[in-house]
């Protein structure tokens, strides 16, 4: 199994990435939260992997920390979430608020997460409750955009990467409107996808 790569990152969105070793081009599905954290085209990168193989088809998951990849082979043994809704928990949620969410029982921020309904938040807390020690958090990286950025450009970047996630636009520029009244006047890319996510859950 395929636990690392390292090599030049060719393409990138907010789903997946390619990246190229020794020229062969490894396709990778990532979540938002690793999604910030890659470099440009052409730059060197390393990214943790997660091997799936269902019905003779293998599938890579690509994280930017251990944590992410513990979180998410954790958030894939329970029955019924595979590794799409792990991505989306991943994208959603940091890997420190996940944990905080599950050790509380706190169901609100888990049913946050799109795809996780009542049955689905009640079966994380249940099943992992007593095993989110199994993730080290040594300290989550940020968005590399500044918090600098004129704000209009992040909800630019913001609507693209949630669009690419198969958000429809109207529901995007109005879960992002939402999302900024209750955000402080400063804010990073990550920080405004994590909260109109929030948003577009409500429905």
């Amino acid at each position: 199994m395929i636990a690392s790569l390292s090599g030049t990152l060719t393409a990138k969105s907010a789903q997946d990435a390619i990246i190229s070793v020794q020229g062969v081009g490894y396709h990778v599905f990532i979540a938002l939260s690793t999604f910030f954290t890659l470099p440009d085209i052409n730059s060197s990168v390393q990214v943790f992997v997660s091997t799936h193989i269902r019905n003779d088809t293998i599938q890579l998951f690509g994280f930017a920390t251990t944590e992410e990849k513990h979180a998410f082979s954790l958030l894939t043994t329970i029955s019924g979430v595979g590794p799409k809704l792990a991505l989306s928990a991943l994208s959603t949620l940091s890997v420190s608020d996940l944990c905080a969410a599950i050790e509380a029982g706190d169901l609100e921020t888990l049913g946050s997460i799109p795809g996780v309904g009542k049955k689905s938040a009640s079966r994380m807390v249940l099943e992992l409750k007593d095993k989110t020690h199994r993730i080290v958090i040594s300290g989550e990286q940020k968005s590399s955009t500044a918090q600098h950025e004129p704000a209009t450009f992040l909800q630019e970047e913001a609507a693209s990467a949630l669009i690419n996630l198969g958000y429809r636009t109207p529901e995007v520029k109005k879960a992002i409107h939402l999302a900024i009244t209750k955000m402080a006047d400063t804010y990073e890319l990550e920080d405004l996808i994590r909260t109109t996510l929030k948003e577009l859950a409500k429905g």
